[in-house]
């Protein structure tokens, strides 16, 4: 059997894992836009859509991947929510050169507290869970300024595992 003309190879998803269906505001639904899920609202008690809405996990970084066209009122998004497909999506952080090998799994951990050096967002980045495992998934490169303790760092992209 020869490969079929103009076949679009699929492509797996960062996580490895299929796309999650959720609620997002209708005015923030848009493929390709990322977010950091943070949690239940209290608003959201009494919705009989709760559970569709708040069904990733909190503190982790999502992708869309493309809108369905449900719609649904909505108490706490002005326009209402629409039906999204989420994948995880891969996080820039600042890992110790020893640790930065593709594919490799690690646990995060958040080990500088200088709020005031000039690489702490990049070591700690929205969507980064402290004491979860993530894999490797791209070393980019150095560290944008030296650490202030003397480390070694790379650049890499993180998924959760």
């Amino acid at each position: 059997m020869g490969a079929r003309k103009n076949a679009v190879p699929r492509v797996k998803q960062a996580s490895g894992s299929k796309p999650k269906i959720t609620l997002i505001g209708t005015d923030l639904a848009r493929t390709g836009l990322e977010f950091v899920y943070e949690g239940i609202l209290e608003e959201c008690g009494a919705c009989s859509l709760r559970k569709a809405c708040n069904n990733l996990k909190e503190g982790r970084r999502y992708r869309i991947t493309s809108i369905r066209p449900a719609h649904h009122d909505c108490t706490v998004h002005r326009n209402g929510t629409s039906t999204v497909e989420v994948i995880e999506s891969p996080v820039g952080t600042l890992i110790n050169a020893e640790m930065a090998i593709k594919n490799s799994r690690i646990t995060y951990e958040f080990s500088c507290t200088n709020e005031t050096c000039k690489n702490y967002d990049l070591c700690h980045p929205e969507g980064i869970v402290a004491g979860e495992k993530y894999t490797v998934v791209d070393i980019t490169g150095s560290a944008p300024e030296p650490c202030e303790k003397g480390r070694t760092l790379q650049v890499v992209n993180l998924i959760p595992v």
